[in-house]
């Protein structure tokens, strides 16, 4: 697979904050319990100002090369409300962001914000595992009338059920960077080295049952 230049200069940007960290001997626990090599938390970047910019700039480049009929944007809470709000600021478009579930006080929304029926809106998530969260999303966004015309993300894991659920919602999804983009800089720079890559191969083919216990001897 061809990296383009942002993948990888992106790639290198969130292993040098740590906003990715590889451990495959020491694998970390993932809240929905899977064992996983990796992990992934965009939400440091906007601790840096000039790469919070960079990832700004990008996924509004994202959007008006991808999606140019884009008429709102619709950030995934709460991982991607800022990231949604920078690029709806730079698109100068309307603002709205989808929870997971809707609060349990006031008017109960599941869209806090104002996005018309019938308007074309571009979503934008921070991260792309399983794409059940931002498929929900989607869906809430359907149901209150709006045109998903597409998904903007800042990394995917690429894991094939992600790519199948997003096939079958019929959405476009286009991020900033993925995995193998990862793995090849991470290797490149020594953050892993080869024997590190059959491991991580592994995981993602099956991550939800991955459990690491064969790279431990």
């Amino acid at each position: 697979m061809m990296m383009n230049n942002v993948e990888s200069i992106f790639a290198a940007k969130l292993l040098e904050v740590k906003a990715i960290k590889l451990q495959p001997a020491n694998p970390f626990t993932w809240a929905s319990g899977w064992k996983s090599p990796f992990y992934c938390d965009n939400r440091k970047t906007l601790s840096f100002p000039g790469l919070r910019s960079f990832v700004k700039v990008e996924l509004t480049r994202l959007v008006m090369e991808q999606f140019p009929e884009a008429e709102g944007v619709a950030g995934v809470a709460t991982g991607a409300i800022a990231q949604g709000a920078l690029v709806a600021d730079a698109l100068a478009l309307p603002f709205a962001y989808v929870r997971s579930k809707p609060k349990d006080h006031g008017m109960a929304n599941l869209i806090e914000g104002e996005l018309k029926p019938g308007m074309k809106v571009v979503v934008v998530e921070d991260l792309i595992s399983t794409g059940g969260s931002s498929l929900k999303a989607v869906e809430a966004l359907r149901e209150a009338g709006c045109e998903v015309v597409g998904m903007v993300a800042s990394y995917t894991y690429g894991f094939p059920v992600a790519e199948e659920a997003f096939k079958a919602a019929g959405v476009k999804l286009v991020t900033l960077t993925n995995y193998e983009a990862v793995v090849a800089e991470a290797l490149k720079t020594g953050y892993i080295k080869e024997q590190d890559i059959p491991t991580l191969h592994e995981w993602r083919k099956d991550p939800a049952n991955w459990d690491g216990l064969g790279i431990r001897d």
